[in-house]
């Protein structure tokens, strides 16, 4: 079940939301729409978390996400307040999907028609079509449940689960198999493999490592679709931003908090900008660990050092927003690159935690599909590499991956871009540290693994400070755009319980 919003007559909160990433958006938007006054302080100039949007010299990249999967996520959230996702921008569903790039420049496009997919898994593995249709129903029937039951859940105690229904339904759910167990249940074929484990990437954990309840997101990508927003991912963040004020909510961007004034374990006033202002309570969508390490002190924390030094934080990643002065044939929307072992370069990020030897990577061409993103006859582009936190990230070093990852895409490409290359930005883990606050420069949040799954993950309502929550991705339900949505929901959800209690 959805929690609903709850419009209260009695007086007015004043509620401070720290940070204007997509979690904290929607908590200030429904927290606005239940009677209260809220400001979101954030401490960019711009809203939007990681989808912030980069312009140069004609050109519009989208920071970060730039997947729109799960879009009745997003639905869901709109008609909360009477709107439609059409309401605020147009969706172009992407044919193919994506492609995906092996050794020797074999590629496979997946199709937008998932009749067609399972005809291209029947085409590589005898009797893969038809066991893709049953992997995928049962993908389904988890997306079913956690996305409608689940996920909706605020991850306070085992309690919440322990309905008999949701109980039998956990066990189907295959919440204690690993993902890479099941999806070889399934399928022989490392491309095959290669095409089914891809998601939990942006899960940020090995497969062996995650629960085979994540089955649900190749449904998500393979069966619902790929989707793009036209005009990039930031369209999706200004629509989150116009609705909240709609709402009434008030955004003080270039404003970061400094300080959490606490007494008799509430939070009476906040500092932003050397400024005091009075709150009778908070949401912390910015990085939790942050919030909680340098907005408060040590008696007021839920969480010590040592507790977030023993998580398995998803990865960073290693980021260039290119523009190229000529159409580029052979790229596709989506393309990524799998011609390196996956298991090896998972290692390096997960276990070894060093600078890839052999990386895969992922490449974004939004210009095929939006020509307002880059001038007429180029190509806007966005590389991704997924690294390890918490490494050093020198210029120099990123100089090195970038022609390495360049070498690699020419080759499959077919021709040559560095010549053509009029714009070039790097980004990476310490401009996720400086940006964002994230711990450890970490990209996704924290990684779905088993034990951090639910209601083993951070309390999104603080053990110590009684008006004080969390939202966003290091606590339920975890890493991705619509978990950020949903975590802002039950967040807010949390906050208007208690205040419900207290008048």
């Amino acid at each position: 079940m959805q929690p609903e919003i709850q419009t209260l007559n009695n007086k007015q909160a004043e509620i401070a939301v720290i940070g204007a990433g997509f979690s904290g958006m929607t908590a200030a938007a429904v927290l606005a729409a239940g009677g209260h006054h809220v400001t979101v302080f954030e401490k960019n100039e711009t809203v939007g978390g990681r989808a912030r949007t980069l312009l140069l010299d004609g050109f519009t990249f989208d920071m970060g996400p730039s997947w729109y999967w799960m879009p009745d996520v997003y639905d869901r959230f709109f008609e909360l307040f009477g709107k439609s996702t059409s309401d605020f921008y147009e969706l172009t569903k992407l044919d193919p999907g994506f492609a995906v790039v092996f050794k020797d420049n074999e590629v496979f496009d997946i199709p937008a028609d998932f009749d067609s997919i399972c005809a291209l898994f029947e085409s590589i593995e005898r009797g893969a079509g038809d066991k893709l249709r049953k992997f995928i129903s049962e993908g389904e029937w988890k997306y079913r449940v956690g996305m409608d039951t689940m996920v909706y859940k605020p991850g306070h105690s085992i309690r919440e689960f322990m309905h008999f229904s949701l109980f039998k339904d956990a066990l189907r759910l295959q919440i204690f198999r690993s993902f890479s167990a099941h999806a070889k249940q399934y399928f022989k074929d490392p491309r095959l493999l290669a095409m089914i484990e891809f998601p939990v990437l942006f899960l940020g954990a090995m497969p062996k490592d995650t629960p085979a309840l994540y089955s649900l997101m190749n449904y998500a990508g393979l069966k619902q679709g790929t989707f793009y927003p036209q005009g990039g991912f930031g369209q999706v963040a200004q629509a989150f931003k116009k609705l909240a004020e709609s709402a009434g909510v008030t955004f003080r961007t270039g404003q970061g908090i400094e300080r959490l004034e606490i007494e008799n374990n509430h939070i009476r006033n906040i500092r932003a900008n050397g400024m005091v202002r009075k709150v009778d309570a908070v949401i912390g969508s910015a990085d939790y660990r942050h919030i909680e390490a340098s907005l408060l002190d040590e008696e007021h924390r839920s969480y010590s050092e040592s507790y977030w030094k023993s998580k398995t934080f998803a990865p960073s990643c290693l980021l260039f927003y290119l523009g190229i002065s000529k159409k580029v044939q052979k790229l596709r929307h989506h393309n990524l690159f799998f011609d390196e072992d996956f298991g090896a370069h998972a290692v390096e990020i997960y276990k070894d935690k060093k600078w890839p030897s052999k990386p895969l990577f992922y490449v974004c061409c939004p210009s095929k599909t939006d020509e307002t993103v880059a001038p007429e006859g180029f190509e806007n582009l966005f590389l991704l590499m997924p690294i390890a936190t918490g490494l050093a990230d020198p210029e120099e070093l990123r100089e090195t991956y970038f022609h390495q990852l360049m070498d690699r895409l020419e080759a499959f490409c077919g021709e040559n871009l560095r010549s053509h290359l009029v714009v070039k930005r790097s980004y990476s883990v310490s401009d996720f540290e400086n940006d964002y606050n994230a711990y450890q420069g970490n990209a996704y949040g924290l990684a779905n693994t088993l034990m951090q799954t639910a209601i083993f993950k951070p309390k999104m309502r603080s053990k110590k400070v009684k008006n004080l929550f969390f939202a966003g991705q290091l606590t339920v339900p975890g890493p991705g755009v619509p978990p950020a949505i949903i975590s802002g929901r039950i967040a807010a959800g949390e906050l208007l319980k208690t205040l419900n209690t207290r008048r």
